[in-house]
């Protein structure tokens, strides 16, 4: 088969790749052929109502309609008010997030002030009607809202994401956390914490995402009951949470506490347990990024060492191993501390041939030097060789220039 039929299987037609409605610009199947400027166009004109979405959006307005079937009047009234606002929201995406999210604050609190005081609802139901309603709009908003590109939660996430790699060798002790993963029970709870907390980014709506941090941080408080057997404290949580999310690394964590921040219900986040768990999330980030030496009670030379992976902290010792340990585990640590031995005592020779190397170099460096000032100070003169004599009876007529000879004197006797 020739080299031209066996392309003939993939040719797409220039005219193919274009805009279907004829701009000039690329086309792309994720926006059903217009290019990015047509598609926001196309899709501003159009219904929401009219509009495809997904089967769980579908799902979710289906359950929010027969909730409000419950409401009668104020029901319908508030339906309606929901449709208003996701009209107004699409006819916003211009404007910055923080806009967006004042906005959304605003229709909250003009709903809830409805139902509290023009259709008289009690607080349980009103704040059951708030659940519902954020979850209908924001499973809705969604792809616009959470980490738009206008703002810069993509670079914090990396950034996080990038500190807590950097931090992998932080250990428990390190951070005087209160919980003892050897113990079977404590373990198992330890990892449905670092399920919990990573499981939030696969959530779309505020309160499912503080519904994960609920459940990690209650798991958190059933590892250190059952580590200390006595009720943990709000001393021995904080520790610990910054533990789990250094240990976990959830995905976009900047962003996830941002659009939490911008678009759950006020009310949910300033009071009540999802309120106090958030918040010491929140505590735990910003204590991530400004972890240093002092923290975790190390010298900085050490610090400085365990984060450029010079080094690692000694691994646990076979003293406090305890008598139910696997073997495979025990050895697993053997293994690791003969590890960190054997890539300390190459870290010491290299640096001492470093040593070494740049010492010959100065002595070198000494030597030449030390020869220059004795060269310098008493300078080699090197004269000309001096014109050897001629023999007295040579014929040379430089020979003229000497004295006579001696004559011999006869002296009479």
């Amino acid at each position: 088969m020739s080299l031209k039929s066996e392309r003939r299987g993939i040719h797409v037609d220039q005219s193919e790749l274009l805009c279907k409605k004829g701009c000039g610009y690329y086309g792309n199947p994720g926006w059903q052929g217009f290019c990015s400027k047509c598609w926001r166009e196309e899709y501003q004109k159009a219904s929401p109502i009219s509009r495809q979405v997904s089967i769980e959006t579908d799902r979710v307005s289906k359950d929010f309609c027969d909730f409000l079937k419950t409401y009668h009047k104020p029901g319908q009234e508030i339906y309606k008010q929901c449709k208003l606002f996701l009209e107004a929201m699409h006819h916003k995406r211009e404007l910055s997030i923080e806009e967006q999210s004042e906005y959304t604050q605003d229709f909250y609190q003009n709903v809830a002030d409805k139902l509290h005081a023009r259709w008289k609802v009690s607080p349980e139901k009103v704040e059951m009607a708030m659940d519902q309603i954020e979850k209908y709009i924001m499973t809705r908003l969604y792809k616009y809202v959470f980490c738009p590109e206008t703002t810069e939660d993509e670079k914090k996430d990396l950034a996080v994401q990038k500190r807590i790699r950097a931090l992998h060798w932080v250990t428990p002790q390190m951070l005087c956390v209160p919980v003892n993963e050897e113990i079977p029970e404590v373990s198992d709870v330890v990892v449905k914490a670092i399920t919990d907390i990573i499981e939030m980014d696969s959530k779309r709506v505020p309160r499912d995402k503080l519904a994960c941090i609920t459940s990690c941080s209650k798991h958190i408080f059933t590892a250190i009951r059952t580590t200390k057997n006595e009720p943990a404290s709000a001393d021995d949580f904080l520790p610990t949470l910054i533990y789990i999310v250094l240990k976990g690394n959830p995905p976009r964590l900047q962003s996830n506490i941002q659009y939490i921040t911008r678009f759950c219900n006020p009310s949910r986040l300033m009071t009540g347990e999802d309120g106090y768990y958030f918040t010491n999330l929140c505590c735990a980030v910003a204590f991530i990024e400004k972890l240093d030496a002092q923290s975790l009670n190390l010298s900085q030379e050490d610090f400085d060492r365990y984060m450029s992976g010079q080094a690692s902290p000694k691994k646990q010792e076979p003293e406090s191993w305890s008598a139910d340990m696997c073997v495979g585990v025990r050895q697993m640590y053997r293994n690791l501390d003969l590890l960190s031995q054997l890539n300390e005592r190459q870290e010491r020779i290299v640096s001492e041939a470093k040593k070494l190397e740049r010492d010959l170099i100065d002595w070198t460096d000494g030597v030449a030097k030390e020869v220059q000032e004795i060269v310098e100070k008493y300078p080699l003169e090197i004269k000309p060789p001096n014109p050897a004599l001629a023999a007295i009876d040579s014929e040379n007529v430089e020979n003229d220039k000497l004295p006579p000879p001696l004559q011999p004197q006869v002296y009479a006797g």
